[in-house]
């Protein structure tokens, strides 16, 4: 029989809210379970009879037999015929075997991880918010994607491709898809693209990593900008990279470092046509300079084209991988920033001779594309909704963009001083009081407000203090609103803080 208290811990188990999605007759066999793992039932030792059971348990003797006879096919507990039944023989969880909860507490504090999977961990990896709040980064607006006519062309894939959608799409991603965004990158970008040049992939992310661990070794280094992008330094460092930073100024990056040291790195990292975080446009003079340099050391040029669609002052710049006719330059797209973050599609269009390496190194991180989102947002660039939704957003965007501009010069102005980009879906400001970076940042999270900070976008010191504020997702009032709460909080940090110093 049980003890009283193992009674009681089957009884908890079983009206634990977090198991009330299973049948009762399951519930009683986890329960019972639990006990043989932890060795609170060791081998041997006879479970009560399952009339008496489902007494104790208020439940049927159906029940009780129903888990038993599952405890008895996994091979957790043995039944005699005319005698009970018995915990197995199984010495992994004789009570001599058990760990004890302190060390399994401190292996699960410490594993054993490579090199390079500790330096993964301890960046932290890259996430997003799963639902917004101002002033998130890098999110677009998508209460008024056109769902209703997505949902039409995924009908009429299904209808048309039938089980074709259901099986593994092709490791390079789909044709339609491949061929739709060669023509809109040649188009829109002035890029050089053929379809049997484009590797869909499920995010830029992704293709930076695939950059990193396949153009370069542990240990070798690759320029990159400073500040830059946080998702390619941790892509970069957790590839075993040196990253070397490169500085910058109203005119994008300063070649003249990676001039005078051509042979120092065998690639550079660019966000040329807005630069993050700063929104900065890379010269066409220095373009050309890194194109030449790259084609005369065999080095690569990794282009992130981010948000380049939302320009709101004139047309945007060209690409560099269009300006490179020797083929140095990978470019790298994605539709979370134009489309909806949902969507999990990026690309990148890469040089000839890369096509097939790259195809096979992304086979080994998740097998193959997935073909039915990749031919409905085919149909939709094919018919022309792709152009039509960024040419709307592009004009809420700027909208936006001027709203949170005016409202920072009227409410947060003894604070900050705005930097209004160009485009993009975020605006830097830098502290211009004396408010510490990481406390602004702290306060305004304590409020429902989230802020990047710049100074972790750069490796080295020489930065001034402040931060990112995202407006693409948020509307005019909803700017507003939390405008209008980081002037009150900035306002108590400063008043506490001047507190603080007269006592």
């Amino acid at each position: 029989m049980f003890k009283h208290s193992q009674l009681e811990s089957v009884k908890a188990w079983i009206a634990h809210p977090a198991h009330a999605g299973m049948p009762l007759h399951a519930r009683i066999q986890r329960a019972v379970r639990q006990l043989i793992v932890d060795g609170a039932l060791g081998p041997g030792k006879l479970l009560p009879a399952s009339r008496a059971l489902s007494k104790s348990l208020g439940v049927s003797r159906d029940t009780v037999e129903a888990a038993y006879s599952q405890l008895h096919a996994e091979g957790f507990i043995d039944r005699r015929v005319g005698s009970g039944s018995f915990v197995a023989q199984i010495t992994e969880f004789a009570p001599g075997r058990r760990i004890s909860q302190r060390d399994a507490l401190l292996r699960n504090q410490a594993p054993s991880l490579s090199k390079r999977g500790s330096a993964m961990f301890r960046s932290g990896g890259v996430r997003e918010m799963l639902i917004p709040r101002p002033f998130a980064h890098g999110v677009p607006e998508t209460r008024t994607f056109p769902l209703q006519s997505w949902e039409r062309l995924e009908r009429q894939v299904r209808k048309e491709a039938g089980v074709q959608t259901l099986l593994h799409g092709d490791p390079q991603g789909t044709e339609p898809l491949r061929r739709a965004i060669a023509d809109y990158v040649n188009l829109e970008r002035g890029a050089r693209a053929t379809a049997d040049r484009v590797l869909v992939l499920t995010s830029s992310q992704q293709a930076l990593s695939l950059c990193a661990n396949m153009l370069l070794d542990p240990g070798e280094a690759i320029f990159i900008e400073d500040p830059a992008y946080y998702g390619a330094r941790k892509a970069f460092d957790a590839a075993g990279l040196e990253c070397v930073p490169i500085r910058l100024d109203r005119q994008g990056l300063v070649i003249e470092q990676i001039i005078a040291d051509p042979q120092r790195a065998k690639a550079v990292f660019l966000t040329p046509s807005h630069q993050f975080p700063t929104g900065a446009t890379l010269a066409l003079d220095r373009r050309l300079a890194l194109i030449e340099w790259a084609s005369r050391h065999q080095a690569w040029i990794i282009e992130d084209d981010y948000d380049s669609e939302f320009h709101y002052a004139g047309k945007p710049t060209a690409c560099v991988q269009g300006l490179d006719p020797h083929d140095r330059t990978i470019y790298i797209g994605t539709f979370t920033k134009s489309l909806f973050p949902g969507l999990r599609i990026g690309y990148a269009v890469l040089p000839p001779q890369l096509v097939k390496p790259m195809t096979a190194a992304r086979t080994l991180l998740d097998g193959h594309t997935a073909p039915m989102a990749q031919l409905t947002l085919a149909r939709f660039m094919e018919g022309g909704h792709f152009g039509a939704h960024v040419r709307s957003m592009r004009s809420v965007y700027a909208e936006r963009l001027d709203v949170l501009d005016r409202l920072i010069d009227k409410h947060l102005s003894g604070f900050v001083e705005a930097r209004v980009p160009t485009g993009g879906l975020q605006m830097p400001c830098v502290l211009t009081g004396d408010l510490p970076e990481r406390a602004a940042i702290d306060a305004a999270r304590r409020v429902g407000i989230e802020l990047l900070g710049l100074s972790a976008l750069h490796a080295t010191g020489k930065t001034k203090a402040g931060f990112l504020m995202g407006f693409a997702a948020y509307t005019p009032s909803e700017i507003e609103i939390a405008v209008r709460k980081l002037a009150d909080t900035f306002t108590a940090l400063k008043r506490g803080s001047a507190s603080m110093r007269n006592h």
